[in-house]
């Protein structure tokens, strides 16, 4: 969540005329994340966050709303998309696709408890059997093909031993085949700063938009190597068996899940670290832009390709 388009005051007070959400009371861009324009945004009748996407077109963009309406509708935690005045739920704004959503209760925590932990494991098997009812399909954006694409193209531009890593991982992960293992809708990025709290009471998931279809187990593996790190790159032993056992306890996995784990936690902390990677040797311009440092997801892997993976 970033400012890469600026709204002024008139051009969003023109934009909510075609929604039934009373008047603008106030409006901020929100700075964390990489990938969209973000607001909250204050009206008469409500809290809203408002979203211009910059990179997807309006033809992704049903699969990630329809996704979000169709959790909030079976009582998932979810942010629920607001229609206009002609019942749809995606606009334009400044030239971009533009969505509201209702704007959910809580905050992110930045130190998970051992409570916060297994409710978000809780979250991740809930919302993995629900959207086994989902219709919609999409692809993984930052999926295999990414990832080896991404690599190949940093490999002449960082420095030695970035390259050494990068060359031996991609080999590595090529004996990997996400695709034998089970499928579904995943959210691919549920990372402390997209869940809110209150207390110890998991309030809200929140960001959905690269979520896709893939290997459930990635997912699961995305959601450890954030909840569980430590500074360092290894994982917290305690906080990663509260959130595995309330996963398994929504979803067992099975034998070939777990013999892929080691290699499959490694494939979720290589993206990241590629994507942060790219983003520090081809920044982008915006208002607000907040690029992550690589260097907590190098440290992640590196511990993932030389220690053991928690008892999945």
């Amino acid at each position: 969540m970033s400012v890469f388009t600026k709204v002024s005051h008139a051009e969003l007070e023109a934009f909510l005329r075609h929604y039934d959400l009373g008047t603008l009371i106030g409006y901020t861009g929100i700075g964390e994340g990489i990938e969209n324009t973000n607001y909250f945004v204050d009206t008469s009748h409500g809290r809203w966050v408002l979203t211009l996407f910059e990179r997807l077109n309006y033809d992704d963009l049903p699969f990630f709303l329809g996704l979000m309406e169709h959790l909030a509708r079976h009582g998932y935690a979810s942010a629920l998309p607001v229609a206009d005045n002609d019942g749809r739920t995606l606009s334009s704004l400044n030239g971009k696709p533009a969505a509201l959503v209702a704007r959910l209760t809580g905050q992110s925590v930045l130190f998970p408890t051992l409570a916060q932990c297994a409710a978000v494991g809780h979250a991740l098997g809930e919302l993995h059997k629900l959207t086994a009812s989902y219709s919609g399909t999409c692809g993984n954006s930052r999926g295999v093909e990414w990832r080896r694409a991404t690599g190949e193209t940093l490999l002449p531009k960082v420095p030695e031993d970035a390259r050494t890593l990068i060359a031996d991982e991609l080999a590595a992960q090529a004996r990997l085949d996400l695709a034998a293992l089970p499928q579904g809708v995943i959210h691919a990025d549920l990372f402390k700063d997209n869940v809110l709290f209150v207390d110890e009471r998991l309030t809200g998931v929140i960001d959905f938009y690269y979520a896709c279809n893939d290997a459930l187990l990635y997912d699961l593996a995305v959601t450890l190597n954030d909840w569980c790190a430590e500074a360092d790159g290894s994982l917290n032993k305690a906080h990663a068996a509260a959130l595995l056992s309330a996963y398994r306890a929504c979803r067992p996995p099975n034998a070939a899940e777990k013999a892929a784990w080691p290699l499959v936690l490694r494939a979720a902390a290589f993206r990241f670290y590629l994507s942060r990677l790219y983003d520090w040797t081809f920044p982008r311009e915006g208002d607000l832009v907040h690029i992550k440092d690589p260097e907590p997801y190098r440290r992640i892997l590196v511990h993932h390709r030389t220690q053991a993976a928690p008892a999945l």
